[in-house]
């Protein structure tokens, strides 16, 4: 009846509101019994359980022969590496692939067969579960004795597809490479001409600089050909020789002897820093706005909505039996509800609507805790001195003066 349609109603909002705070997608099954399992899937302890589980699975390598997992460091005292025997982290990690098996499946259902080809990561994960059992099995065959253990590369594809975050990166990522197609062609172009220059300035000069802690830093190396000097010139571009490079190159004994090799270091590795550039795309608050919207449609449905309203619009009432039973931060569904409060309006469009649940993109406002009461008139000026903007100014003035003095 009508009852029951309105309580469908009303789970599928909750279950919306929940996917926008969460920037997860709408694209799932929606009827009563998929709607239990999806709240009960993403419930903190089902979550729990699967975090668990991956960081188990991870840890392995840390007992897994040939284990690094020692209690000291000191070759004098190191006893031999604990071998765990065979069969006793084959269980466990037998264990942490049924609770992926499961995982997987209601996965699978929830978005249904449709969505699920679409999917390319959950078909990536029971391809790695296929790979991974099938390996697991033929270690149990070689009783533990093989040399290749495949399973243990493709591990952290479970921590992967488990975190939004990380796939969001590698989307951002697979979106901009062919727009960074032309930065990468850019740094080629970059290298070549720095290699030519530097072939022209210190023609067949090899050097090696030995610092004081008898660690031995090459700071350019030059054998005459073209590979070899573009090779040498990739670990300045990534600053991943920049200190070392820099104090060898700082020493007055060097500095004099190799003026030339100093500003050319420099200039090559300021003007590469200008070269690498990042670019991250967001999508997470277009599914925000899409599960809200998603929300007020169904809502918009309910048997309580007036016949005569000329557009859809959902009643007061309806939003707040949602607010009361979705999980959601304490403060934004208390500053939702003193909006409805205020508001004098029974029925909400889809614009009010909306722009109520703006409160999920701010952040908290924290404040500043007041200052204390001095009684001292001394405490009181030197408070209102270092209290002052002035004096932040004063300290970042301080600050550039500090970075310019180490330039020059």
């Amino acid at each position: 009846g009508a009852g029951a349609d309105n309580d469908l109603y009303i789970n599928q909002a909750i279950v919306f509101i929940e996917d926008a705070i969460q920037y997860r997608s709408i694209n799932h099954r929606v009827d009563s019994k998929s709607l239990w399992l999806y709240r009960w899937y993403y419930s903190r302890t089902c979550q729990w359980i699967l975090s668990l589980t991956i960081t188990t699975i991870l840890a392995l390598a840390f007992v897994e022969e040939p284990s690094s997992l020692t209690v000291t460091s000191d070759v004098r005292y190191r006893l031999p590496a604990w071998n765990p025997p065979c069969g006793l982290t084959e269980s466990i990690e037998l264990l942490c692939f049924l609770v992926f098996v499961v995982d997987v499946s209601v996965k699978s259902y929830l978005i249904g067969w449709k969505e699920f080809w679409k999917n390319k990561w959950l078909m990536a994960y029971i391809l790695t579960l296929i790979v991974s059992l099938a390996d697991w099995i033929v270690s149990l065959s070689f009783f533990c004795k093989e040399s290749v253990r495949i399973r243990r590369i493709l591990r952290p594809f479970f921590l992967l597809q488990n975190s939004s975050m990380m796939k969001k990166t590698l989307k951002s990522i697979n979106s901009t490479l062919p727009e960074m197609a032309s930065v990468v062609l850019l740094l080629a172009v970059h290298l070549s001409l720095f290699t030519m220059f530097a072939m022209l300035l210190f023609a067949r000069t090899k050097f090696e600089v030995h610092l004081e802690s008898s660690n031995t830093c090459i700071v350019f190396l030059y054998a005459g050909d073209f590979h070899t000097h573009w090779l040498t010139l990739i670990p300045s571009v990534t600053f991943s020789a920049f200190v070392e490079s820099l104090c060898a190159l700082l020493s007055p004994k060097l500095l004099s002897l190799f003026h030339l090799y100093y500003h050319s270091f420099l200039f090559f590795s300021s003007l590469s820093s200008f070269l690498l550039t990042l670019k991250s795309v967001q999508s997470s608050l277009f599914r925000r706005r899409l599960g809200i919207r998603a929300a007020f449609e169904v809502l918009s449905s309910l048997k309580e909505t007036p016949a005569s309203a000329q557009q859809s619009c959902v009643s007061v009432g309806a939003l707040l039996q949602v607010l009361q039973k979705a999980e959601m931060d304490s403060r934004c569904k208390q500053a939702i509800m003193r909006s409805l409060k205020m508001c004098s309006c029974d029925q909400l469009s889809a614009a009010q609507f909306q722009k109520l649940f703006e409160e999920l993109d701010k952040d908290a406002i924290k404040q500043h805790p007041p200052s204390p009461e001095y009684q001292s008139h001394f405490m009181q000026k030197m408070q209102f001195a270092f209290g002052h903007p002035y004096f932040g100014y004063l300290g970042n003035v301080v600050a550039l003066a500090n970075i310019i003095s180490i330039c020059v």
